[in-house]
């Protein structure tokens, strides 16, 4: 099948369950996607056991999907820009302190934290696999998934403060994590005897520090770009293309292009931006775009998501594994937030609780599988992959749905407290 037609028929699919979602179920849109997908797949799969002839198109289908290509090198961009255009830049700013230490800091400890435990605790299931294959499980699951958090955030209302320190974290951990998974996967294929810790540090500078740099001067080219010129279908082109460009130049000069579109993102959505650059219908016509574009995407991403279940191998070994990383995972994402609250709660404004709602409000998603998706067969692939399905399936759906009356129960009234924030 051709790619035009595997597009369109994604988009249809998307549309359709975006309809009726927003109908008939009328959860987040995000839970609401993933929801309906995973069970027109179940009913698929009993379908596929019954006539397995009725089920193999789709399964063709599916595999034609390059699932972690298309996420990393065609979605990502866009929906991470989309994010970052719309967080508010003044409290990203005076946040900025504990939301670089949850993504740094915060991923690089659950990763040892959770590669660590899943050393030890997987055996139980008969599977003995590697510690440096269990920690690039932690380095896939360790980041939040923003594309999750951002679509269900902003439906459930929780304080702006914390809302901040969520968002701004998911946006930042994304790149990080995915850094932090590519230096492991480097060293699991070559050896850790042929890799030295200066050329570690060098590929971490040059994706991290490098990716940002470079979003800087992406988000400072669109911002004299679109100061010349008073045209909104132009202006709203030269967003697509710093996107498009951006993320392919920082691939070309191996930057971290996560990083460099959230950077660019955060700096054309800034207000001060917006009123020198932007007449009001540019930036109605920017924000309608970027909005639309976003909701078309997260659909495509998680009807994604949810047909994969028809090609993966479920066995009972891994099923049994990926319940009892669950619990494991949300351990470690609290121990590894709790160092940089305990540093920066006093001089910061903090919410009642801020550690037990980020560890809940911090939900996995796409990343998580496609990187999954990259590994290879010797690095315990099918294992993994399933688990981090399970994790990620409960992610979004348990805590997606009960984050809001989680906030409500941690910090109380929730209105009280975002108007101490403002």
């Amino acid at each position: 099948m051709d790619l035009f037609k595997i597009i369109t028929i994604l988009v249809v699919v998307s549309a359709t369950f975006a309809y009726i979602n927003e109908r008939f179920v009328k959860l987040p849109y995000t839970i609401g996607a993933m929801v309906i997908t995973i069970a027109m797949s179940m009913a698929l799969t009993i379908t596929g056991w019954i006539e397995p002839s009725l089920t193999n198109p789709l399964k063709n289908l599916i595999t034609q999907i390059d699932f972690s290509k298309v996420l990393l090198e065609i979605l990502l961009s866009f929906l991470l820009f989309a994010g970052a255009l719309h967080t508010n830049f003044d409290q990203l700013k005076v946040q900025r302190w504990p939301i670089l230490a949850f993504a740094t800091f915060g991923v690089t400890v659950s990763t040892f934290l959770v590669g660590g435990i899943m050393y030890f605790v997987l055996p139980l299931f008969g599977l003995n696999i590697e510690f440096i294959h269990c920690l690039l499980f932690g380095a896939l699951i360790s980041p939040t998934d923003p594309i999750a958090v951002l679509g269900i955030l902003k439906k459930v209302g929780v304080p702006k403060i914390l809302e901040t320190k969520i968002v701004g974290e998911s946006l930042f951990n994304d790149g990080i994590g995915v850094v932090v998974f590519l230096t492991i996967f480097a060293i699991a294929q070559t050896g850790i005897e042929h890799v030295t810790v200066g050329e570690i540090g060098l590929l971490l500078l040059e994706e991290v520090v490098g990716g940002t740099i470079l979003g800087l001067i992406l988000g400072f080219i669109a911002y004299r770009l679109m100061k010349s010129i008073d045209d909104y279908s132009v202006e709203v082109l030269i967003t697509i293309a710093i996107v498009m460009g951006g993320y392919l130049l920082a691939q070309t000069l191996h930057m971290s292009g996560p990083l460099a579109v959230v950077v660019a993102g955060l700096i054309v959505g800034h207000d001060t931006v917006r009123d020198t650059s932007m007449s009001e219908t540019t930036e109605i016509y920017i924000d309608k775009f970027w909005e639309t574009w976003d909701a078309l995407l997260n659909g495509v991403l998680f009807v994604l998501i949810g047909l994969e279940i028809l090609v993966l191998p479920f066995e009972k070994a891994y099923i049994m594994a990926g319940i009892v990383a669950i619990p494991i995972i949300l351990f470690a994402r609290w121990v590894s937030l709790s160092v940089p609250i305990f540093v920066f709660e006093k001089k910061l404004q903090f919410v009642p609780n801020t550690n037990l709602m980020m560890t809940w409000g911090g939900l996995r998603g796409g990343i998580s599988i496609a990187l999954a998706l990259t590994l290879t067969q010797e690095m315990s692939r099918d294992p993994f992959l399933i688990i981090t399905y399970l994790v990620v399936i409960f992610s979004i759906i348990v805590q997606g749905l009960t984050i809001g009356k989680v906030a409500d129960r941690l910090i109380g009234e929730r209105k009280v407290e975002a108007d101490v924030g403002h």
